[in-house]
């Protein structure tokens, strides 16, 4: 059974009363990897936080690409780098951001937490923290082990739809939780031909657990987990597949929190879910149903079982906004970081855990994977 003491919150503490990071305004960021992940997520969110964040420095295996990145960012060739070892030697940083195929997470993050041992930096890798539990395991010793606060991407955690359902699951809106749905459906076959995420090589052959389930489940149940808790039991079916993508086109899982709430959750990741509106998350309290349809529709349906209706707006795709406000805040002394890899270590144990159930056909009970709040 697993220990959690949150140390990344005891070593920024310790830097704040240093006084080392106060002083730090504008922090100067380091790129390790600017595939699509930093194109289309990270670098949009960097644009907006400008006044914060000053990325001076790209490192990819494909040099065209970080060349053409230098070019946009105008950054001049020492600034551009193949080997990740020599960016963090010759280049003066205050933040890492890891964005790497997922079986890579581990090993790169590891190793840039032993170059930068002790040097009051920050570290940024992408969800999820490592391929499998092992690693996962060993990753969240690496804060401490290298005095080094480590935040894991799990936009999910940090979305605004995603805060105001838990705000209102919190304030009573629809009662006590009774239960919940969520069907998450994805084609990824035809997304395989699209300039899309699922174009990547890596992603159609994974050299990681299940493949898509792994990449996109851990996603939804790191949603699930930010609303409801620990899960403390699961049962969960499969159906077969012939593809490398994924072992199962679809999954669903029977989840009991340790709130007490439970749900069913499906992930169809091979075809297109013909129902509209789509099933989508919905929960179920003594009170009435919030709905929230997909992650992009902008609005969250609230139904009170006395015939009232509420929509709440809010703006899509705000997370990778929302990360590095936070990590901005943990490393200038104002707030702990919100998703450790503690946190995410429990995310990704749920989708293990999914697969256990279905290989070994029995429910399980997971691990204690939680602590008390940092906060």
């Amino acid at each position: 059974m697993r220990e959690f003491k949150y140390p990344t919150i005891l070593i920024l503490k310790k830097w704040a009363q240093k006084g080392v990071i106060n002083t730090l305004k504008k922090l100067k960021v380091g790129i390790i990897g600017v595939g699509m992940a930093f194109e289309r997520l990270h670098y949009p969110a960097y644009e907006k936080l400008e006044d914060r964040y000053e990325i001076v420095s790209l490192c990819d295996l494909q040099i065209e690409k970080a060349e053409a990145w230098a070019g946009r960012l105008h950054l001049g060739p020492d600034r551009v780098f193949t080997d990740y070892h020599r960016m963090l030697e010759e280049v003066e940083l205050d933040v890492i951001d890891i964005m790497v195929p997922i079986e890579l997470n581990f090993a790169v993050t590891r190793d840039v937490a032993e170059k930068l041992a002790g040097q009051r930096k920050g570290i940024i890798c992408e969800k999820p923290l490592a391929p499998n539990l092992e690693q996962a395991q060993e990753a969240c010793n690496l804060g401490a082990r290298y005095n080094l606060p480590i935040m894991i991407a799990e936009n999910y955690r940090y979305s605004q739809e995603m805060n105001m359902i838990r705000d209102l699951i919190h304030a009573g809106r629809i009662g006590d939780i009774l239960y919940f749905i969520q069907n998450r459906v994805m084609n990824f076959p035809q997304k395989m031909l699209q300039d899309d995420f699922s174009a990547k090589d890596w992603r159609q052959h994974p050299e990681y657990p299940a493949g898509v389930i792994t990449d996109t489940a851990v996603h939804e149940l790191g949603g699930l987990r930010h609303l409801f808790g620990p899960i403390v039991k699961l049962q969960a079916f499969g159906r077969p597949q012939r593809a490398d993508f994924a072992p199962y086109s679809v999954i669903q899982a029977n989840l009991l929190f340790r709130s007490g709430v439970t749900g069913s959750f499906s992930f169809f990741c091979a075809g297109t879910e013909m129902q509209r509106p789509l099933i989508g998350l919905r929960i179920f309290g003594t009170g009435g149903m919030i709905y929230l349809e997909e992650h992009d529709a902008g609005v969250i349906n609230i139904a009170f079982n006395d015939g009232r209706l509420e929509r709440m707006p809010y703006e899509v795709q705000k997370g990778y906004y929302n990360e590095l406000v936070n990590f901005h805040k943990a490393l200038t002394g104002e707030e702990p970081i919100a998703v450790t890899a503690d946190v995410e270590y429990g995310d990704l144990q749920a989708v293990m855990d999914i697969l256990k159930s279905i290989t070994e056909d029995r429910v399980v009970h997971l691990e204690k994977t939680e602590a008390l709040s940092p906060s």
